[in-house]
């Protein structure tokens, strides 16, 4: 018998048109490395490899491909230590990176890049993929853990990547744009037979999804105003050092952040702040890359990635971008690419309970005109002040 990703890629799949579009050649280089699971609906595609993890490499609405591959590191197919950079518009990851509960550091390991590893599971390997049809592909896996301080997790994971049709999008998209929408649901299951608890660390899911740069690209992420003595700061821009000017500005309760992949620099928004939409337009491509996550109105707690010690290991980040450059004068990035990234709160799971987080993106390709609604329903501000955020 056949596996059962080969056999809904072959059903799934559709013969390449002459001449290939941007997105059928990025699907035909990743078949001559890994199996590729392509799920449809109508002009709407996504491709979704099991070898890396059942993650989304990329997406399209028509021609363009959205995501970014590494196409050295997925040519190669060598294992790399620290983190394999094979790309993807939505990977599966667990939280917390830094901190005295990180999983990405071994006890008593100093917080730095020598010491940094990706775990396995989430690094390496290919998931199970247990059930699927056209649209839709599910995809599990056992996961076993140490962290910093020594507790030990069992868990198992599931991840369902889903197409979503035009009108379960719950947005007016006009009938000139181009569009495709796909989720990934998350759930986290504690296999073991103790409780996770505060006291010695919980895990987050944590969805990163990795696109192309461009001079003309722009992070926009909506964030509640109000005092800082109220609410804390607006952003976090600590983690790489602080963002220089001209790369960060804070607007009228939204957030801009240059996705040009020519700077490593990253920032984070809080529970305090969040907003369940982040977003991204590259004006010369007219392309308008939204995300929405999962926030629960009662969440409090979600895990910090600092890495660092920390006196609040509990006041992470709900979502996150990313914008790769060279991490020293004369260095080469890992991409360059940049990222849009949600969490889902700390998990205190019993045995045998579970949690979910969804991460939807889409993608929007149209004129300035008829995107500024979309882009005003979901960021609170128009396109064209995205586009001229720095200028």
């Amino acid at each position: 018998m056949r596996p059962l990703f080969l056999v809904l890629a072959a059903a799934s799949c559709r013969a390449s048109p002459e001449p290939m579009t941007p997105f059928d050649d990025d699907v035909a280089f990743l078949k001559e490395n890994v199996e590729v699971l392509v799920l449809s609906d109508g002009a709407a595609r996504v491709a979704v490899v099991p070898e890396y993890q059942g993650r989304v490499m990329t997406s399209t609405s028509g021609s363009t491909s959205y995501g970014w591959l590494n196409r050295s590191a997925i040519d190669d197919g060598e294992r790399q230590p620290h983190i394999n950079v094979f790309g993807g518009e939505d990977r599966f990851w667990l939280g917390p990176e830094g901190g005295q509960f990180s999983i990405f550091f071994e006890e008593g390991a100093s917080f730095d890049l020598e010491h940094w590893q990706t775990p396995e599971p989430i690094d390496w390997g290919a998931w199970t993929l247990a059930d699927g049809d056209s649209r839709r592909a599910t995809f599990r896996k056992a996961i076993s853990l140490v962290n910093y301080s020594g507790t030990a997790f069992s868990l198992d994971a599931e991840r369902t990547i889903r197409v979503l049709a035009r009108d379960e999008l719950d947005l007016d998209v006009p009938s000139d744009v181009n569009v495709v929408a796909f989720e990934s649901e998350n759930t986290i299951t504690n296999t073991g037979e103790e409780a996770w608890a505060k006291e010695t660390g919980l895990l987050s899911i944590w969805i990163l999804g990795m696109f192309k740069p461009s001079p003309t690209t722009t992070v926009a992420i909506p964030f509640l105003s109000g005092p800082e003595d109220e609410l804390g700061p607006i952003v976090n821009d600590a983690y790489f050092g602080k963002v220089p000017e001209g790369r960060l500005r804070i607007g009228d309760g939204v957030l801009y952040f240059r996705g040009d992949g020519e700077y490593r620099s990253k920032i984070g928004i809080s529970r305090r702040r969040a907003r369940p939409w982040m977003g991204s337009y590259d004006s010369s491509g007219g392309v308008l890359t939204l995300v929405k996550y999962t926030l629960p109105d009662d969440a409090v707690d979600y895990v910090n990635s600092m890495w660092e010690i920390q006196d609040d290991p509990f006041a992470g980040d709900v979502v996150n971008s990313y914008n790769d450059g060279p991490p020293a004068p004369g260095a080469k990035p890992l991409g360059p690419f940049y990222e849009l990234e949600s969490s889902s709160p700390a998990a205190a799971l019993a045995p045998g309970e579970s949690f979910t987080h969804v991460h939807r993106t889409y993608h929007f390709e149209g004129s300035p005109a008829a995107l500024d609604a979309i882009a005003r329903a979901t960021l609170s501000v128009g396109i064209e002040t995205i586009a001229t955020a720095f200028e």
